[in-house]
C-alpha cells in the first residue's frame, strides 16, 4: 500500500483529507454551540446550503446525463430521509450531551455498523483484521463513555451521550451505504447527490418555520452566523474527501486519516467548550481510530 513517505503524489490528497477532518470537527463544534436551537438550526443551515451550493452543483454536474429511473429516485429519497434523521439526531445529541462524547462515538460506530450490516445482511465473513477493528471500536467507545469506570453504565444520565452517539452512528452507516450505491452503482454525481438531497429535505423541514415564524426567528437569534458556518463547512469537508479520492488516494489511506476529526473534536470540547475531558477520552479516541482503520483495511 502506498504511503505519504513513499509516494509524493499522495501529499496533496493527504493534506486535503487532514483539512477535511479539521473542518468536519469545526462545523460540529458550531452545531454544538447552537444545540439549544434544535430543529430550527437544522432548517436554517439546510436552507443556506441549498442557496450557496446551487452554482457549484450546477457547474460540476453540467453535462452529466442522469436517467431518472426508479432506483435513482429511491436513492435520492433514502438519502434525503436518512440525512435528515442524522442531522436532527446529531443536533439533539449535542443539546443533551457533550461534543467530546457524542462526536467520537458517532464517527466511530458508523463504520462498525456498516461492517456488522455486511456480515448479517450480506453474509460476508469478517477477516481477523475486521474482527480486531470491531473490538477496537467497541473498546474505544467504552473508554470514552465510562472514563475507565465501568460503573458508569449503571447511570442513565451518564449514558445519554453514548445513546445519541450510537443512534447517530447507525444513521451515518445508513447514508454511507446509500451514498456509495448512488455514486458507484447508479452513477449519480456526488455534488448533485449532496445538494439535491438538501433541496428535497427542505419541504420536510418547512413546517418548523410555518408552524410559528416568530418562534423560529426568536430561536435562531444569535445563531445565524453559526448556521452560515455549518452550511459552508459541512459540504466542503465532504467535497475535499471526494477530491482526495478522485486524485487517486486509496480509501485505506483516506478513511483512517478522516478519523483524526475525533481527536480534534475532543480537543475542541476541552479547550473551547470547557467539557470534562481526561486521558480516557484521548485513549478511547486513539483505540477507536485504530479500530476504524482496521475495519477499512480489512
Amino acid at each position: 500500500m502506498p504511503t505519504v513517505g513513499t509516494d509524493p503524489n499522495l501529499m496533496l490528497p493527504v493534506l486535503l483529507v487532514v483539512a477535511a477532518a479539521v473542518i468536519h470537527a469545526t462545523w460540529n463544534l458550531m452545531a454544538k454551540r447552537a444545540a439549544e436551537a434544535g430543529a430550527a438550526f437544522v432548517v436554517a443551515y439546510n436552507a443556506i446550503i441549498c442557496v450557496i451550493y446551487a452554482p457549484a452543483a450546477w457547474l460540476l454536474s453540467a453535462g452529466e446525463d442522469i436517467a431518472w429511473t426508479v432506483p435513482v429516485i429511491i436513492c435520492f429519497t433514502l438519502n434525503t430521509l436518512i440525512n435528515l434523521a442524522y442531522a436532527l439526531c446529531l443536533q439533539h445529541g449535542y443539546r443533551v450531551a457533550d461534543l467530546s462524547v457524542v462526536y467520537p462515538v458517532a464517527r466511530g460506530t458508523g463504520p462498525m455498523f456498516a461492517t456488522l450490516g455486511a456480515i448479517m445482511l450480506l453474509g460476508e465473513v469478517p477477516s481477523a483484521l475486521g474482527l480486531l477493528g470491531l473490538a477496537g471500536v467497541i473498546a474505544g467507545i467504552v473508554l470514552i463513555s465510562t472514563q475507565g469506570r465501568l460503573s458508569a453504565f449503571l447511570k442513565s444520565r451518564g449514558m445519554t451521550g453514548l445513546g445519541w452517539g450510537l443512534a447517530t452512528g447507525i444513521l451515518i452507516a445508513g447514508y454511507s451505504v446509500v451514498d456509495a450505491w448512488g455514486v458507484k452503482t447508479l452513477g449519480i454525481p456526488p455534488v448533485l447527490l449532496v445538494w439535491l438531497s438538501n433541496v428535497l429535505r427542505f419541504p420536510v423541514l418547512l413546517p418548523v418555520i410555518l408552524r410559528d415564524r416568530r418562534r423560529f426567528l426568536a430561536t435562531m437569534r444569535g445563531h445565524w452566523g453559526l448556521a452560515l458556518g455549518v452550511a459552508l463547512l459541512a459540504p466542503l469537508s465532504y467535497f475535499l474527501v471526494l477530491s482526495a479520492l478522485g486524485m487517486g488516494a486509496p480509501l485505506s489511506v483516506v478513511a483512517p486519516l478522516r478519523e483524526m476529526s475525533m481527536m480534534v473534536a475532543v480537543v475542541f470540547g476541552l479547550v473551547v467548550l470547557r467539557e470534562r475531558v481526561g486521558p480516557w477520552h484521548f485513549a478511547g479516541c486513539t483505540v477507536l481510530s485504530i479500530g476504524v482503520a482496521c475495519l477499512v483495511s480489512a
